[in-house]
C-alpha cells in the first residue's frame, strides 16, 4: 500500500478504527477519509465524505486507497468506479498479510457455521502445547490489532473476508458450507465461490475439512487434489477426545465435530495431544452460543447467534430429550427452513413462536409439516415471551435460535435491536421478568 496518497475507510467500526491506528502509527500526516452507509462516522482525525459524494471524489482523485470494511460487500457498484479510476481496494486481513504475514505461521479457518468454536478451541490448543499462537478476525483482535505479536495466527474468517483475501495461508479449514449472505454476495453461488476462495488455489497448502464438508462437491472441486486433505484422526485418538468432549462444556454432536476438526488441525500446526485435551478443557461457549439460563424452573437458551437454520438444527440437537418451546424468524436472506420444518416434531418442538419477517415462512411450513405443534406467530420478541408465559406448561426449555439474522426485528413496538447481542441480552431479561 502507497502511504503517499489520501486513504479512504469505507465503514467505522473495530476493523476501521485498527486501520485507522496503522495508518496514524505507520504515516503520521496522511490524510484520511471515512464514509459510511448509516450510523456514526466516529474515526479520529478521518475527514467524513458522503456515500453521495464519493463518485464525485473519486473523479477528483482525491484518493488513492479504500480500506473497505468486511460488512460491506465488493460487489457495489462503487468498487467498480474506483478500479476503473485506478483506485486500489483492500482490506484490513490483507494489509495485515502486506506487512506481517513472513515468517508467520498463518491458518485460516472458514465455514457457514462453526468457524467460531473452531478458531477458538485450535487456539486454545496450541496455547496449551506451548505455543505462541494468537487469534484473529471475527473473534480474537482484528488482524491489524494483532499486528506481529505471535509466531502463530489463527483467523476465523468470514465469507466476507474470505472473498477479499490475497494471501494464502500454511493451513486452511472449512468447516462445512450452506447459503448464508446472500444479500452481500448477491448470489448463492457467489457466497460459495466467495467462502471456497480460501482453498481454491492450486498452492499444496493443507486443508483439513469438517465432517459436513468432506462430501461436498463444491469443496472438492475447489480442492482439486485430494493430497492436500489433512488426514483424519486415528480411531485411538477419536476415543480419548470424546472422552475429553464429554467432560467439556462442549454441548451437541455439532461441537464434536468442531473439536475433532480442530484437533486435527492443532496436531498438524505442531500441538502436543496432552495440549490439545487441556485446551478441550479449557473452551468456555462462546457469548450467545447455546448459553444455559435457568429462571422460574425452565431452562432458557440463548442462542441468538444463530443466524441459518443449520444453526437452530444443531441447536435443538443438543437438547435432545427437552420439551422445547422454539423461537425462531429473523431478517430475510433467502433462507431455507423446509427441513427445519420436518425436524421440529421429532427434535421435541412443542411450541413454535415465529417472529418476522422469516418467520412468516416457517410458521407456513410447520403447520404442514408438524401439526402436532403449536404454532404462536408474533410480531416482536416481547410478545412472544408473553405467549409463552400463557403456554408455561407445554415446555421445560425455551431455546431462542432464530435461524436469521436480528437486522430490523422488533425488542418491542418502535424498539429494534442493532445486533444479535442485543437481542440475547434482551430474550433473557425478558424471560426473567416473565418467568423469574
Amino acid at each position: 500500500m502507497r502511504f503517499d496518497l489520501p486513504v479512504l475507510l469505507y465503514g467505522a467500526g473495530r476493523e476501521a478504527r485498527s486501520t485507522r491506528a496503522f495508518l496514524k502509527a505507520r504515516a503520521p500526516d496522511l490524510k484520511v477519509y471515512v464514509t459510511v452507509d448509516s450510523g456514526m462516522a466516529d474515526i479520529d482525525g478521518a475527514e467524513f465524505i458522503s456515500p453521495e459524494d464519493l463518485n464525485a471524489a473519486m473523479a477528483e482523485q482525491r484518493f488513492g486507497t479504500i480500506v473497505k470494511s468486511p460488512g460491506v460487500s465488493r460487489y457495489r457498484p462503487v468498487f467498480a468506479v474506483a478500479r476503473e479510476a485506478g483506485i486500489a481496494v483492500t482490506s484490513n486481513l490483507n494489509l495485515w498479510a502486506e506487512t506481517y504475514r513472513e515468517g508467520r505461521m498463518v491458518i485460516a479457518i472458514t465455514g457457514t457455521k462453526g468457524k467460531s468454536t473452531t478458531a477458538t478451541l485450535v487456539h486454545l490448543m496450541l496455547v496449551h502445547s506451548g505455543l505462541d499462537a494468537g487469534l484473529a478476525g471475527n473473534v480474537g483482535l482484528a488482524p491489524l490489532e494483532i499486528a506481529d505479536r505471535n509466531a502463530i495466527v489463527v483467523f476465523e474468517l468470514s465469507s466476507y473476508q474470505t472473498a477479499d483475501m490475497a494471501f494464502r495461508p500454511d493451513i486452511a479449514a472449512l468447516t462445512n458450507l450452506s447459503p448464508e449472505h446472500t444479500d452481500w454476495h448477491r448470489t448463492v453461488e457467489r457466497y460459495y465461490a466467495d467462502k471456497l476462495n480460501l482453498i481454491d488455489h492450486d498452492a499444496p497448502f493443507p486443508v483439513a475439512l469438517g465432517l459436513a464438508a468432506r462430501d461436498n462437491p463444491l469443496v472438492l472441486a475447489a480442492l482439486r487434489d485430494k493430497k492436500r486433505l489433512v488426514p483424519p484422526l486415528a480411531p485411538f485418538l477419536v476415543d480419548r477426545l470424546d472422552v475429553a468432549i464429554a467432560r467439556s462444556r462442549l454441548k451437541g454432536d455439532h461441537n464434536r465435530d468442531n473439536a475433532l476438526l480442530a484437533a486435527a488441525i492443532a496436531l498438524k500446526a505442531g500441538a502436543t495431544f496432552d495440549g490439545i485435551i487441556a485446551g478441550i478443557k479449557a473452551f468456555r461457549p462462546l457469548p450467545h452460543r447455546l448459553e444455559d439460563h435457568e429462571i422460574g424452573g425452565v431452562t432458557f437458551v440463548d442462542d441468538s447467534i444463530s443466524t441459518t437454520p443449520e444453526a437452530t438444527k444443531a441447536a435443538l440437537a443438543a437438547y435432545q430429550g427437552r420439551r422445547i418451546a422454539l423461537i425462531a424468524g429473523g431478517h430475510e436472506r433467502q433462507q431455507d427452513y423446509r427441513e427445519l420444518a420436518t425436524l421440529l416434531s421429532a427434535r421435541g418442538v412443542t411450541v413454535l413462536v415465529t417472529l418476522p419477517v422469516t418467520g412468516d415462512r416457517l410458521a407456513t411450513l410447520a403447520y404442514a409439516a408438524a401439526p402436532e405443534v403449536e404454532v404462536v406467530e408474533s410480531a416482536t420478541l416481547d410478545a412472544a415471551i408473553k405467549a409463552l408465559k400463557a403456554r408455561a406448561g407445554q415446555f421445560d426449555t425455551v431455546i431462542l435460535s432464530p435461524g436469521a439474522p436480528s437486522y430490523g426485528q422488533l425488542e418491542r413496538p418502535g424498539i429494534v435491536f442493532s445486533n444479535f447481542e442485543d437481542r440475547g441480552k434482551a430474550f433473557i431479561r425478558m424471560a426473567e421478568a416473565e418467568f423469574g
